[in-house]
């Protein structure tokens, strides 16, 4: 590539990061560490209205988590700040009016409810009421009336916004990297609202600017923005700018029925579409986040790559540096990507099976502590060792594992049938075993016993299972001689006991 590679992700701050934006954001990342670039992080909050306190740091925060900090933001490598629009509103203005002279914007003067009452209009003859050509001369706009006349209202305080004329009897054909060619034919568009009465741009004018002023190379984002790119690319003709190549990434879609994943999706079947916790600042309402629900952000990275993107091999697990070496935009589907929450769990798994028992255990200790039970850290990481092939979340390392520190007090009614008659004094005589090996490690233990099964012709089905069923309450469980060594000999006695008494 020629110029540098510039990229950014620009979200506006009006609630918590959806899991497509953070996808937008990573394709982004990726696209810019593949190439050598920059990614940079705009807050685009000119809608003041739709302004939620909170979601800027919202964002910032969901990004380091998942580990795809920008290069660039608010408070960082500030090259070219600032990089929240609000604060660069005192630049748009000027835009806005060398729009206006050179020909290609003008001024209106229509208030709500006169477009209120044109659209109704239209909608009582069958029609869609647009405002472009056909009609912006005949209403109530700068192309209809006086420069002098246009100039002594403004003068007065009357209110306006200024529109974007649109050219007239062309077909633009532009160039989408995932879609390559499309076209639109400028007689369909609308005469966007570039700028507001109360000195803010919108989003489009705001945007073109800033990504111009920031030097951005490639516009990576949502389908759902498509259909302003002539807009947008008009706009870097009225300037007289170089566009940056655009590319549209397809929609991730609903693991049930067809559209666009939504928060109500992930309420009704138990999953998060937000990177993390959210708690709304005007209802209170708390919203799941993946990191709360015990999602590792290399497994939530890696799911949302293959969202609408291969690599053009089998490989499914990806390191982020893995992802940065096989990344392209040539291989981003047209097609949208439906969510599929149990691939979601699966990965989550593999990540899960990789993280270091260390780690683990210091969350697991947590859980522990919030019961009231105290264990040296070095038992606890040899306990997830021993049940984490079978855990997704931390959560579950708990349920997988609650025996090793709490002895059972029932026992599972399933189970209870492999205690025969004459199971009592097998286990009675075995805990005589147990109480003169001296080595109750797992392997020796093993062994000990095992040899004392063979030599009195004792089953394996007549000491595992009751055994198992008194240190545990059911058959689940990590190797029995494992569990064995790590809760000691006497508490193993004490719980074979317990189970005689009570069987």
């Amino acid at each position: 590539m020629s110029k540098q590679v510039r990229v950014r992700f620009a979200p506006s701050p009006t609630g918590p990061l959806h899991i497509g934006g953070v996808r937008t954001a990573l394709f982004n990342y990726l696209f810019a560490k593949k190439h050598g670039g920059v990614f940079y992080l705009r807050i685009e909050d000119t809608d003041q209205n739709r302004f939620v306190p909170g979601a800027e740091n919202y964002i910032l925060e969901s990004l380091e988590w998942l580990g795809i900090a920008p290069d660039e933001t608010i408070g960082k490598n500030e090259k070219f700040g600032p990089y929240r629009q609000s604060e660069r509103k005192e630049l748009y203005k000027q835009y806005a009016d060398q729009l206006i002279a050179t020909g290609w914007a003008y001024y209106a003067f229509d208030t709500a409810a006169d477009l209120d009452q044109l659209r109704k209009n239209e909608e009582e003859q069958g029609k869609t009421f647009i405002y472009n050509h056909h009609n912006r001369e005949k209403l109530d706009t700068s192309l209809s009336i006086s420069q002098e006349e246009t100039a002594k209202r403004i003068a007065a305080g009357e209110e306006f916004v200024i529109r974007f004329k649109t050219p007239v009897d062309e077909i633009l054909h532009l160039k989408d990297i995932i879609r390559g060619d499309v076209k639109f034919d400028t007689n369909l568009l609308d005469d966007k609202v570039l700028f507001k009465s109360d000195g803010m741009p919108t989003y489009h004018l705001a945007n073109i600017v800033d990504d111009h002023l920031m030097e951005t190379s490639h516009v990576i984002r949502g389908e759902e923005w498509l259909p302003s790119m002539p807009l947008h690319v008009l706009l870097y003709r009225a300037f007289e700018w170089e566009a940056p190549e655009f590319a549209h990434l397809p929609l991730i879609l609903k693991p049930v029925g067809n559209g666009k994943l939504s928060k109500r999706d992930g309420d009704k079947l138990g999953f998060p579409v937000f990177p993390l916790e959210w708690k709304d600042p005007n209802s209170g309402e708390v919203a799941s986040g993946y990191r709360e629900k015990g999602f590792l952000p290399e497994a939530v990275i890696n799911f949302l790559a293959l969202l609408g993107w291969s690599s053009g091999n089998d490989q499914e697990l990806f390191t982020l540096d893995e992802l940065v070496h096989f990344f392209d935009l040539d291989r981003v589907h047209k097609a949208g990507a439906k969510f599929d929450p149990e691939k979601n769990k699966w990965f989550n798994h593999q990540y899960f099976q990789r993280e270091d028992n260390a780690l683990l255990a210091k969350n697991l200790n947590h859980i522990l502590l919030q019961k009231g039970i105290n264990r040296p850290i070095e038992v606890i990481t040899e306990i997830v060792g021993l049940v984490k092939e079978r855990a997704t979340f931390v959560q579950e390392l708990w349920e997988l594992s609650d025996f090793f520190f709490v002895a059972p007090t029932s026992y599972d009614e399933k189970a209870i049938k492999n205690w025969k008659p004459e199971t009592a004094e097998l286990m009675q005589r075995l805990i005589g075993v147990l109480e003169n090996t001296l080595d109750f490690t797992a392997v020796p233990l093993e062994t000990t016993i095992k040899a004392w099964m063979s030599e009195n012709e004792i089953g394996m089905g007549k000491i595992m299972q009751p055994l198992r069923l008194s240190l545990v309450g059911s058959l689940k469980g990590p190797h029995l001689f494992d569990i064995m060594a790590v809760i000691g000999k006497e508490e193993t006695i004490q719980r074979i006991e317990s189970a005689i008494a009570a069987l």
